[in-house]
């Protein structure tokens, strides 16, 4: 049955339905309920009971449409099904949340057209800020983030070009410093596999083929790319393949851990030995990557240092604080087990 108060066409609770069963103004009701400190706590204390009684909601779009001001921030990721986006999503809400900011996740699948579709509707809810990936994108899209006049950090970049934001790593530098630790372990042949080809894993690509022209040692043969989404059964898969490749290779550089968990379930079906025929080394050390066998050597990468790092930048951006350097590059680190 309907509160009598409870409009009948379309069952929402009103402010100012809120008002009347408290004895006050719609005024007074958004103040208190905003935590104003002028409203009397008598008065905050009868209007949230009124609230609580009708089940009232405030409803974010329109304060934001009153007042000129937003609660919300929107995110574009390109997937969750890789938890290395998990982790930083994770992290970039929790403190946005802290500081009184809803997030609005967009999906982008690294499809920019999709990205600018998403940024196109979000923009219409007004956000307080916007958090994009990379800084690859097009160039209409861009422009709409420039126009906007929305604040804006970019994630897992740190080379920001002039008037941008971003936290994150040198993609380039952690590719080119995995292939380097093969080449001082005496390997020679070293593969680079890669799924989704983003332009991130181009980026790890460029550094590896970097270390190894530096070497003399760089051949096209070792590239092995595949535009599928990354995981575990691709992995295997290349594995395969790449075994079979002549003259035969002596490691793997995969650019993503799911990619190499694969490769080291593939050897061990095959009887391959890791690392005495065939060193594995991935990138990102994933939740697991440290219990295969052999344990996996890879590059870990600080996902929620750039979510929680990430979110204050933006934090402070929203609130029109001085950003002491607009690229924060947070580093990242080779985790080296007995898979190399």
């Amino acid at each position: 049955m309907n509160h009598p108060l409870r409009p009948r066409a379309t069952g929402r609770v009103t402010l100012s339905d809120v008002a009347q069963l408290a004895g006050v103004s719609p005024i007074t009701v958004s103040r208190a309920l905003r935590g104003e400190r002028a409203v009397a706590p008598e008065l905050v204390a009868k209007v949230r009971a009124a609230a609580d009684t009708l089940g009232y909601v405030p409803n974010p779009a329109a304060r934001a449409l009153a007042s000129g001001q937003s609660s919300h921030v929107a995110v574009l990721i390109p997937m969750l099904s890789n938890a290395l986006f998990v982790d930083l999503l994770e992290a970039l809400q929790q403190s946005l949340r802290h500081a009184g900011f809803q997030t609005l996740i967009g999906i982008t699948h690294y499809d920019p057209s999709e990205e600018e579709s998403l940024l196109r509707e979000q923009l219409l809810h007004r956000p307080a800020g916007l958090v994009v990936t990379g800084l690859e994108r097009h160039d209409s899209t861009r422009q709409l983030i420039a126009q906007s006049g929305v604040p804006c950090v970019h994630l897992m970049t740190a080379d920001a070009p002039e008037g941008a934001h971003c936290v994150g790593f040198s993609q380039k530098d952690a590719g080119r410093d995995m292939t380097r630790h093969l080449l001082d372990r005496g390997y020679r042949r070293i593969a680079f596999a890669a799924a989704q080809l983003d332009p991130r894993t181009l980026q790890r690509l460029d550094g590896w083929r970097s270390a190894l022209q530096d070497a003399g040692l760089h051949d096209e043969v070792l590239e092995w790319l595949n535009p599928a989404p990354s995981s575990l059964g691709l992995g295997a898969r290349m594995f395969e393949q790449i075994m079979g490749q002549t003259p035969p290779v002596d490691a793997i550089f995969f650019c993503n851990d799911d990619l190499a968990q694969g490769a080291l379930l593939a050897a061990m079906r095959m009887g391959v030995a890791v690392p005495e025929r065939v060193a594995i080394a991935g990138f990102n050390d994933l939740t697991g990557s440290d219990q295969m066998v052999p344990p996996l050597t890879t590059v870990r990468t600080p996902r929620a240092e750039i979510g929680h790092a990430a979110a204050q930048m933006l934090i402070a951006l929203m609130h029109g604080d001085r950003i002491p350097a607009p690229a924060v590059n947070l580093g990242y680190a080779l985790q080296v087990r007995q898979s190399t």
